[in-house]
């Protein structure tokens, strides 16, 4: 009886997790963070192909962007790629920072 009763609690708490995994992001959040993957993606492409901060920097200040806030977050996801040791592909780093930003995102909720 007891252990019926654990594996009920068990189930209620791992379907509670999948419910809040669940939440739908706003439009406005999935663009952004679709944005900043695709962002974080090319720092990565650059860093690997050789070129300089100081080059990416100047690529981002040469680049028009659609809204105020974006020129900004791009120098600042720039640099911290570059900062980081890591040499895997950009493919993966998109992959690993979409999934960051929305577990965030949801967090946030």
């Amino acid at each position: 009886m007891r252990i019926i009763r654990i594996v009920l609690v068990s189930v209620g708490v791992a379907g509670l997790a999948v419910s809040a995994q669940a939440r739908e992001l706003k439009d406005n959040d999935r663009y952004v963070c679709s944005w900043g993957a695709g962002t974080a993606a090319r720092a990565q492409e650059l860093k690997l192909s050789g070129v300089s901060l100081y080059a990416a920097r100047q690529k981002i200040q040469a680049y028009k962007f659609a809204k105020t806030w974006m020129r900004m977050m791009a120098l600042g996801i720039t640099e911290q790629t570059y900062d980081s040791p890591t040499r895997i592909k950009p493919a993966a780093v998109r992959a690993s920072f979409y999934d960051d930003c929305v577990r965030y995102k949801l967090a946030r909720k």
